[in-house]
């Protein structure tokens, strides 16, 4: 379904990438983890076709990416998009919003009519659907952002940091039973991004691991744990693939000499 092929990218002299070569199969939910600043939104920019990158290039059902014009309108009426911190219209309401979406990917009106109410239910939004997004508190515009994404249909997700921006915990359920069943029952390709190995653990059928700008790993999370110490949650797989000093610098920050 995705390629990402021997993709690079740089800001300035800073390297963020260095290449990345990951495959996503059709239908497989992705989790992308990695420290703060080792280019996991940029990645899932490149893949959703928001950045272009350096050297490398990336391929959805075959076509590449920013090749021609037609090609990635082609692409991205397939991909829906949810950014880290997502642009919302503050002056639409919420079912504008929505319906604005529905609309822009072709959906038929029946369909996305009928959606609506239910995703708006889903997250607890029904009360503040005809308000305007600017009386939104942070998690309900985070909400309506993640609603807008599941009501285009498409059938490749890119979510970057989709658990955090304010949810609750009724949304954090909701979110992960629903992608979950995305992509074992409707063959949904999902690629997310998280820092909460908690809660994707359960979720991902493989987990691509970013450390120093390159990947590190990428596998199910049986065979992870079989690349270290052969047990532990995601969170010590995690440190022990990109971290492995954290625990020294933990105790050693408790051991400090008294004074």
């Amino acid at each position: 379904m995705i390629k990402v092929i021997d993709v690079s990218h740089h800001y300035g002299v800073r390297p963020v990438l260095s290449h990345i070569n990951l495959e996503v199969r059709a239908g497989e939910l992705l989790v992308v983890m990695g420290p703060n600043g080792v280019g996991k939104s940029t990645l899932l920019g490149i893949i959703a076709g928001l950045i272009a990158p350096a050297k490398g290039y990336v391929e959805v059902n075959g076509l590449r990416r920013r090749e021609r014009e037609e090609i990635e309108l082609q692409i991205r009426r397939q991909v829906g998009f949810l950014p880290d911190h997502p642009w919302l219209p503050e002056f639409m309401t919420g079912r504008e919003w929505l319906l604005a979406i529905g609309e822009l990917y072709d959906i038929d009106p029946d369909r996305f009519m009928d959606h609506i109410p239910r995703v708006l239910e889903l997250f607890q939004l029904s009360d503040k659907g005809d308000a305007p997004i600017r009386t939104y508190s942070n998690g309900q515009k985070k909400k309506i952002a993640i609603c807008g994404v599941l009501v285009s249909e498409a059938p490749i997700l890119i979510l970057d940091e989709p658990f955090t921006g304010g949810l609750d915990a009724s949304a954090i359920l909701a979110l992960s039973r629903l992608l979950k069943h995305l992509a074992d029952c409707a063959d949904v390709t999902v690629v997310l991004a998280s820092q909460v190995p908690e809660i994707v653990e359960n979720l991902a059928h493989r987990i691509a691991i970013l450390g120093s700008n390159r990947l590190v790993a990428c596998d199910t999370m049986e065979r992870l744990r079989a690349q270290t110490s052969g047990s532990g949650s995601l969170l010590e797989v995690f440190e022990e693939l990109v971290n492995p000093e954290t625990l020294e610098h933990i105790e050693s920050y408790f051991n400090r000499p008294k004074v």
